[in-house]
């Protein structure tokens, strides 16, 4: 085995590392809903989605036996990571500013008419507020948690694009 394939297994193993962190999140926030009464609306599902597509693009880049294939589902799991930092931005903001509504009425039938959450409702079915404050964990709020998972898997997959840029 050459150096360029040993990096090639460990770029597949760091991918797998990051599919199950971001399940686990997903699962975490299952947890909070489940156990402890803390319903999703709809940013919060939208950010399941995110860390979800997140996680399928890394299994799948996982899979590749190319720096091709790995490096394009790579791409899309930093886009993914994009969109998800984008959505926790807003769920932060709107969490900081009391009385602005998300969008509730507006996203609700919209995150609802998705084809998961008639599949898996207990899953991807909205059922809170977004300005609804629950408690803080370890001091910061679920969006601000999942602002800095999306900013952690965003940095990592674009530093691993950028250091394995020339390699074939």
């Amino acid at each position: 085995m050459n150096y360029n394939d040993a990096l090639l297994r460990r770029e597949r193993s760091l991918l797998v590392l990051l599919g199950f962190i971001c399940l686990a999140l997903v699962g975490g926030a299952l947890w909070l809903q489940y156990f402890r009464n803390e319903d999703p609306c709809p940013l919060c599902i939208i950010q399941r989605y995110f860390f979800l597509l997140i996680a399928i693009f890394a299994f799948l880049g996982a899979r590749f036996r190319s720096w091709g294939g790995v490096r394009v589902l790579e791409a899309l799991a930093a886009l993914s990571a994009l969109g998800g930092i984008v959505t926790a931005v807003r769920h932060v903001y709107v969490q900081a500013h009391p009385g602005f509504s998300c969008g509730f009425d507006a996203l609700q039938p919209l995150v609802d008419s998705l084809p998961p959450a008639r599949w898996l409702p207990g899953v991807f079915k909205v059922a809170g507020l977004c300005e609804t404050p629950y408690p803080p964990i370890l001091g910061l709020s679920l969006p601000a948690w999942a602002l800095v998972g999306f900013a952690l898997a965003f940095v990592s997959l674009v530093l691993s694009l950028w250091r394995n840029r020339g390699r074939r």
